[in-house]
Parts: structure tokens; sequence; C-alpha cells
């Protein structure tokens, strides 16, 4: 045991001194590559940089190329302190540089044209049901701005520029009742002719000759009498012209009492009042269903617009037109009453309303030979009237046994046969007759007969400074504009003519539509709880870039008793079909040029994006001089705009003499637009 014992202790004693022999050597190595370590590391030794990269690199994939090397700054001292204070800047500069260097991405590919938008349900099908969630409420005020961008045109160079505008002038007192394109002589005196009525269209001031003055108001104006009772009187003061009154005071069109006008409510052809006028018609065809069935009307060579007054209360919206002729004020008393009316003439060129626009058109004694030149004049009433529509003529070739007014009366029915036309009722002195609902009669018609259809690439919507055409608007094919609902449903539903709007837009247009009348909906909801729109007596209403008509929508939902003129810019997309087909009225305009109404004609005007987009095509500050001379004393508007433009807007309100407000929007200070709340004041000094 002891023998064993010991040669185990001999066999632990040579293992220990092996082991003091290895750490001893790993011992020595290690102060070795210490001593190695701290030499290179020493501050006045040379760096030994193992990833180095080209003074030039080329964009590679992946973006870094790395290689194993020698140091460039091998015979150079290194200060190591500025080194790492710049090598943060060092690497921006870099990557700026690489930036720049690499090309811009190819745009992406232009989509293709869409046929019919919608969503497509859980079986892939196309389908318009559903719902809107959240939206982004700057697709909606941006609808028809393409993908412009917006500039700041308050700031150079970071440094907010402040626009000043001298205070503008009164105009003299002859220009109290000016209409700018209507008015102009200079150019009427220039026509080759005025035999079809050429004077009475419009005929604007060449640039440099734009209004450059602020309307007055005539001496003693006074706030217009408010709805309802403007119907029947207004005063004198206002539209201090009696020569209508005394050339029509026999047919019950309007009298003098006092200092008011008095509205009995009769007409040439309905002395007896519009009210027992309106019953007849009915009584003849029931199917008219005023206020359902009937929503919007036309009264052509309107008076002062006692029809459409009076169908105001059957829920019939009328827009009632007239030239500017020998009886001129009658346009200016129908806006005075507040009802809805614009000066415009049956004569050489489209009124500024889409195809199908209108539900049932009016004469009554309208002084308008329907049958010249080939009933040219009656095809632009077919062209407006609603395909299922009524046209009511009244007039004494309907009922008077004269040689020539018998004449009168069998070219008229040729012509409304020869345009498919189906005399529904005749009786007493009226005449009503209703267009068909598609083109399946007008294809059966005999070879060569007049007047033909129009070619099919006629588009029956463009109407700015259009000529009149002698033949006959198509139909849709799809039976778009004919399959309306009634009212008031009509308002809130989407039309099938609304996916005929040329807008870009890569959502569905149903869906735009239904966001815009929600947008409105909440702005218009804030305006009367906040603003008490509710309390300011507004009844005529002006939108300036009415879009799918979402903000006359909205008023009317909230039950404001006001009516609103939806205007469509030429600039933008063409929605004045889809409007008409909500049950609302509009037209459409260029605001580069002058409005066709008279001085004081509306209680607020809004103006929604308008100005960013005009302002590259107009000059900015004859649009607000135009809204001063359209808009009634103590009249209100409202702009929404892009902070680029709204302090602009905000001087040149000033200038033109208004008080002016700027607002932060709902959504805050940081929104990207404000509101420019301006009231114009009763007096100007």
């Amino acid at each position: 045991m002891q023998g064993i014992i010991g040669n185990g202790g001999a066999a632990s004693e040579t293992f220990k001194s092996t082991a003091l022999i290895k750490f001893s050597g790993f011992f020595l190595i290690s102060v070795v590559f210490f001593y190695l370590g701290k030499h290179f590391s020493d501050g006045s030794a040379l760096q030994l940089v193992f990833f180095s990269s080209h003074q030039n690199p080329q964009p590679q994939t992946p973006p870094y190329s790395s290689a194993v090397a020698l140091s460039p700054n091998i015979n150079t001292t290194v200060d190591v302190t500025p080194l790492i204070n710049n090598i943060v800047s060092s690497q921006a500069s870099t990557n700026q540089q690489q930036t720049s260097s690499s090309a811009s991405p190819p745009p992406p590919p232009t989509p293709p044209a869409l046929q019919r938008m919608g969503v497509i349900d859980e079986d892939g099908r196309m389908t318009e049901d559903f719902e809107v969630g959240e939206y982004d409420p700057e697709s909606v005020e941006n609808l028809g701005r393409g993908n412009e961008s917006v500039r700041d045109g308050n700031r150079s160079n970071g440094v907010r520029v402040r626009v000043r505008v001298e205070k503008f002038p009164k105009c003299g007192d002859s220009m109290r009742e000016y209409i700018p394109c209507l008015d102009n002589e200079e150019a009427i005196k220039k026509l080759n002719s005025t035999e079809k009525g050429e004077k009475f269209e419009r005929h604007c001031p060449e640039k440099g000759n734009e209004l450059n003055c602020v309307i007055p108001a005539p001496e003693g104006y006074k706030t217009p009498i408010p709805w309802p009772r403007s119907r029947d009187e207004v005063w004198f003061s206002n539209v201090p012209h009696a020569r209508l009154a005394e050339d029509k005071g026999g047919q019950n069109w309007i009298t003098v009492y006092k200092d008011k006008f008095k509205f009995p409510g009769g007409g040439t052809q309905f002395i007896h009042g519009a009210d027992e006028y309106l019953n007849q018609i009915e009584k003849m065809i029931p199917e008219i269903g005023f206020g359902r069935h009937t929503r919007v009307a036309l009264d052509v060579g309107c008076g002062v617009a006692s029809f459409g007054a009076y169908l105001l209360s059957r829920n019939v919206i009328t827009l009632s037109v007239a030239p500017k002729d020998v009886h001129e004020n009658q346009i200016q008393f129908a806006l005075e009453r507040g009802v809805p009316a614009m000066v415009a003439a049956f004569a050489t060129r489209r009124l500024l309303y889409p195809s199908q626009a209108f539900d049932f058109i009016h004469c009554s004694r309208c002084r308008i030979n329907w049958t010249r030149d080939d009933g040219i004049l009656l095809l632009e009433v077919n062209r407006m009237l609603r395909a299922g529509g009524y046209f009511a003529w009244a007039a004494q070739p309907v009922y008077k046994h004269e040689a020539v007014l018998e004449e009168q009366w069998e070219e008229m029915v040729n012509l409304t046969n020869r345009l498919c036309w189906t005399l529904v009722k005749k009786e007493g002195y009226i005449a009503i007759w209703q267009k068909p609902l598609n083109n399946s009669c007008y294809l059966k018609r005999e070879e060569g007969v007049k007047p033909p259809l129009c070619e099919p690439d006629d588009d029956p919507d463009r109407v700015w400074y259009v000529d009149l055409k002698a033949c006959i608007s198509r139909l849709p094919e799809e039976g778009y504009g004919s399959n309306v609902t009634y009212w008031p449903e009509r308002l809130q539903n989407p039309p099938d003519r609304l996916q005929t709007i040329q807008i870009d837009a890569y959502i569905s247009r149903t869906e735009l539509f239904i966001a815009e009348s929600r947008y409105w909906k909440e702005i218009i909801d804030g305006y009367i709880r906040i603003l008490r729109w509710n309390t300011l007596n507004l009844r005529n209403v002006l939108d300036m870039r009415a879009g799918f008509g979402g903000f006359a929508a909205a008023l009317a939902e909230n039950h404001l008793d006001c009516w609103v003129l939806n205007v469509v810019p030429v600039s933008g997309p063409n929605t004045l079909p889809v409007i008409y087909d909500r049950g609302l009225i509009g037209v459409m305009h260029d605001w580069c040029e002058p409005f066709d109404t008279y001085p004081r004609t509306y209680d607020l005007i809004h103006a929604a994006g308008l100005f960013s987009i005009e302002r590259k095509r107009c000059n900015i500050t004859t649009i607000m001089l135009e809204m001063d001379r359209i808009l009634r004393p103590g009249g209100r508007v409202y702009i929404r705009e892009s902070l680029s433009i709204v302090e602009e807007l905000e001087e040149i309100g000033r200038a033109v003499g208004w008080h002016v407000s700027l607002r932060d929007p709902s959504q805050g200070p940081h929104a990207s637009y404000r509101i420019l709340a301006c009231d114009k004041p009763f007096t100007r000094d």
C-alpha cells in the first residue's frame, strides 16, 4: 500500500511541473501580445484599420463592399480627437452625396381608364353597396385639383411676406346695376348681327378693363325683407324702377304701394294667381307630382318669377331665367324677392346648364319663336329637359283661332312630333308635352328627317361658349338621368351619372360622393351650433366651387330656409349633372370672368379651395371685387383656403372694405388651411 502511495506521489509531482511550464509559457506569450498591442495602440504609433472604402463608391448590392487591407494612413500620423468630433457630419455628408448621385426612381405607370368603379365584395363581385368609414377631409377639399403642389405665396426664403393692397374706390352712381358681361356697350356695337338676340349674350370687357372699384348701393337701400314675406313685397328703394309696374300692373304682376313693391302672384297667362295655375297643371297631369317626381324646374321668360316663387311651397326649386331686355329689372325683382334666378337668353349659344337638368320646363308667353331655324331653340330645351320630363307652353297659339296663330300651332306640333315628344294634354291655354325616355323613337324615324341626331361624339354637357346645334342630343344608352329617385331621397342617393364624371380618383366616385356629403354635413352642423347660421336670415346663397353639391345638400338637410346656386368652375371636373340629379340647381362658370347676375344678389358667398386653383389662371383681386359686386350690403363671405394664399385674400378683403377675421378650422391651428370670414358693411366710407 505504501508503495503504491509513493509511486502516486512521484507522478503527482511530475504533473505539477508540466502544468507550471505550460502556464509559464502562456504567460510569456500573453506578455508579448500585450506589448505588441500597446505598441500599436500608442497615440504616436501607426494605426491598423481593417475596413477601407474607395474614394468614389459606386452603388452596389449589397450597398457596402468591404476588404481587409492596410490603412491608407500607413505613413501618416493621425490625431484621433478631431476624427471623433467630425464623424457625424462626415457620415451625413456621405449619405447626402449618395442620395444625390443615385438616379430618381421611374414614375409609376399610368393606371388604365376605369369604366366602372366600386368595391369588391367577399365573392369577388363589384358592388357600390358599402358604408364609408373614416375619410381624409383634405381629399374632399382637393377634389378636382389633380396632383398639383401648393406653393407658399406668402413666404420668401422662409420670411413671411405681408401683401399690401390699396383701398378700392367707389364706382360712379351710374354703375349701381352694372353687369360687366351684359352691359359692355362697346362690344355690342361691334356685333355683325343682333337679329337672333346676340346682344343679350355674354360680351365681357377685355383684359385691362375689368372692374376696379366697388359698386355702390342705391340711395336709401334697406336690409331686404326676409323670406317668406319677401315673396309678396320688397322695398321700393332697393330696386327703384317703376316701369315694370307701369307696363304689367294690369296683368297682376307687380304694383307699387307706398314704399314697397307688391307681388299679387299673377302673370300674363295666370292673372288669377300662380297657385290656381299650378293646381290646374297638376290636375291635367297628376304624374307630374310637384315636390316628389318633379323637383327641379326651369321657368323661361319668367317675369318677376311668381311661378317659381309659388312652386317653392310645393318643394320644387325653379330656376327663373330671362334676358336683360326692355323689362331689364325682372330678374332683379326675382332675386330681391328671394327666388332663384339668373340673367340668360335663348339666342345663339347653349345655356350654361347640363343635359337632362330639369324635370319640368315652363314657358308662359315667353316671347320666344321656338320653331325658327329648324327648331334650334326648342332643341336646346330638349337638351336640358330630363328624359321623361315635361314641357308646358302657355301662349296664344295654343288657344286662339286666328289664321297666323293656328299656323304657329301647326308648326309647333310638327316640330315636337319630329322630336318624338308626346302631346300629353291640351287644355284651355296650356299645352304639355313629354320627352321620351330613350333613343328608340329617334332611331325609328325615316331617313333624312330633320332635325337629325347629334353626332355620337357631341358632349351635351359641354356648355361654356358653345354654339347651339340644330340636332337632337342623344340620351345615354345606360338610361343615366332618366332613373333618378323621388325627392327628398334623391338628395343623398348617389346618382348613376356620377360614374360619367371625369375626375382623377383612385377610389370609387360613389365613395367620394358619400364622403363629401358627410364632410359638409359635419361642417354645417358646426356652423349652426357655434356660429348660429340658423339665425342669420340667409336666403340667397352662392357656392363658388360646388363639387358634388355637398355644401348645398347640408344646408337643405339642416332645413335652413335658403336656396343655393352651385357653381362648377370650368377649371375643374364638370359635376353639374350630379348636382341636378340630386335635386339641386347650378351653373357652369369661369371665375376669370364676371358672373351673370345683378349687384347685391347674395346674402352669403361660400368658396372652398377656389383661389389656390384659380390664381394660376385668374387675377384673384378681380374675383374678390366681383364677389363684392354680387354680395348684398350686410352679406357674408366664408372662404376656406390654404395657408399659402389666405393672408393675401385677407388683405384684399380689407381693401374692398370688408370686415375680415381669420379663423382656425375644426382640425386646429396646425391644419393646412384657414377660414377667412368676411362681413360686408351696410355702409362704406
